[in-house]
């Protein structure tokens, strides 16, 4: 490899690595559902290690966290000959699917039909936990869920109020857009206009890295809130610009075949 897209690999990588905080587990379960989201894919042991070492983590924590997602249920693991490799279960295949539309949605549409889950006694805020975890459903307070799309049947514990016309007070977009999702969407965005454009000489591997690195900090942000009719976000959310620069840049970086990762 030359200096140049050395130097651009390294230039890039630190952008995006001086963010926030890297949780291994995330990093990883962002690579896979970028990568080898699909059943029959698998990564080697080898270069999942070769793709998260140069952010700064060490294998010891990579061993750690796939750990801690074979006991979720996210990973499993199987020897292929001497070498480890790591593939989604059913479980983490549904959950990346279940989220793979808002993270890559270059265009979003916002939802035309809303729906209110208001829960009371502690039979209702289980129900009300459990449905939060489907990736519709945006948390208001404690007792309360924002969804898109038809309402939900069988939530006997739970209010279900149809909304015909979205208007957010103040205060709820304050909720839905927390200064720090709003910081945090400015960093990602000042960070992407920094990076040097890749070039073609980057290897699988390094573009691999920077992949991850871009998906695993836009998932964060785009999780975070839901697709609002324009107009309802607060002045200072630059969320539709920073998802253009999120794009722009994956691709400039194409997804590598996973066969290329083992070379």
């Amino acid at each position: 490899m030359t200096a140049v897209p050395s130097q651009t690999f390294e230039a890039s990588l630190a952008q995006l690595t001086d963010l926030q905080n890297l949780r291994v587990w995330s990093i990883i379960v962002s690579l896979f559902g970028d990568l080898a989201q699909k059943t029959g894919d698998q990564i080697s042991g080898t270069a999942l290690t070769q793709i998260i070492t140069p952010m700064g983590i060490k294998p010891e924590a990579i061993r750690v966290a796939l750990h801690r997602l074979r006991k979720d249920g996210w990973i499993e693991s199987s020897r292929s000959g001497r070498a480890s490799v790591h593939y989604l279960t059913e479980f983490g295949r549904n959950q990346s699917a279940a989220v793979t539309p808002r993270i890559y949605a270059r265009t979003p549409e916002p939802p035309q039909d809303w729906h209110l889950l208001i829960a009371d006694d502690s039979a209702g805020q289980a129900a009300l936990e459990e449905t939060l975890l489907l990736p519709q459903y945006t948390q208001v307070n404690r007792r309360t869920a924002l969804g898109y799309g038809a309402a939900p049947t069988g939530l006997d514990d739970l209010l279900v109020a149809q909304v015909s016309e979205l208007s957010l007070p103040s205060w709820l977009q304050a909720r839905l857009f927390p200064q720090d999702l709003i910081e945090a969407c400015q960093s990602l965005q000042d960070a992407l206009i920094q990076i040097p454009a890749p070039t073609a000489a980057l290897t699988p591997v390094q573009v691999a890295s920077l992949r991850t690195l871009v998906v695993h900090h836009w998932r964060r942000i785009a999780l975070r809130h839901p697709i609002l009719p324009s107009g309802s976000p607060p002045e200072a959310w630059c969320g539709e610009s920073c998802r253009a620069h999120v794009f722009e840049l994956l691709d400039r970086l194409p997804r590598p075949q996973l066969q290329d990762l083992e070379q």
